[in-house]
């Protein structure tokens, strides 16, 4: 399996939209891997996570192949992560010309389709009556088929209705791709505890990164080990697994550069925009 980041930052970017701290003008002046847009990754070329506000710049900017993805899946409702009117451009003829009249498969909770049919209104029931969109309606803990992966809807410790987060699983290979979440509620360690997975690839919140925050929705490094040492102590993960940190702040007090020998030293890589890892 493969995963790319195609967006590594928390809601407002970084450099953010109207700061000047250290953090977003080191950004501004060396660029790079320092400069963050909003959460969105690909698995596998086909697994798309999330449908936010920078889908478009990561068209331009990464190639992302959305013309050619049919399937997608949400984490929560937050604007950094669902942007329900953009899904208008599906349609055919009037935005989109298409060879192949394939249908946009999307999936998320009873409030992502609430906000999808009502900020897109009309063109999302045409979208659904000509079949060019397919949503199913997912329920933490009950695992789903798309495209021969199984994923898994595990509850989010986070301030959006029915937060989730996923585990997915194809031929052999486990990831979780854990965003946005603080450390994660009892009902998702009590499920962990049922299944003999193990995992190959981890991808932690590290919203906070080195600031302790007193809104448990998110994480940081310290945070980030708890999770993972807990992993371990249940055999979900091993010395093999490959464990990233993902999802930051400019209150993280980090850039790119600061970050990356602090998370080595606890055992972590990190991400950055365009980052394709196998696993």
């Amino acid at each position: 399996m493969k995963i790319k980041y195609f967006g590594t930052a928390a809601a407002e970017g970084v450099p953010a939209f109207f700061c000047e701290c250290d953090i977003c003008e080191d950004a501004r002046k060396k660029g790079g891997r320092n400069i963050r847009t909003r959460p969105q990754a690909l698995i596998d070329d086909k697994i798309l996570i999330d449908f936010g506000p920078d889908t478009y710049l990561h068209i331009i900017r990464d190639g992302l192949p959305l013309h050619k993805i049919k399937t997608c899946i949400i984490t929560h409702s937050h604007g950094d992560h669902f942007v329900p009117k953009n899904i208008v451009y599906r349609a055919t003829p009037i935005f989109a010309k298409r060879k192949t009249e394939l249908p946009f498969y999307m999936y998320g909770t009873k409030i992502i389709k609430k906000m999808l049919f009502e900020d897109s209104s009309d063109y999302a029931e045409h979208l659904e009556k000509t079949g060019e969109l397919v949503f199913t309606t997912t329920e933490p803990f009950v695992t789903f088929e798309a495209e021969g992966y199984k994923i898994t809807p595990l509850k989010a410790r986070h301030g959006a209705e029915e937060a989730t987060f996923y585990m997915i699983e194809k031929g052999g290979k486990a990831m979780l791709y854990a965003h946005d979440s603080g450390i994660f509620p009892d009902e998702t360690w009590e499920y962990f505890e049922k299944t003999d997975v193990r995992f190959d690839f981890i991808s932690l919140d590290c919203t906070n990164i080195m600031t302790d925050s007193k809104y448990s929705g998110h994480m940081g490094l310290k945070e980030n080990v708890t999770v993972r040492d807990r992993l371990e102590k249940m055999g979900l993960i091993d010395k093999n697994t490959v464990c990233f940190v993902n999802h930051f702040s400019h209150n993280g007090l980090k850039s790119y550069d600061e970050l990356v020998p602090i998370a080595k030293e606890l055992g972590f890589d990190v991400s950055y925009d365009g980052l394709e890892v196998e696993f």
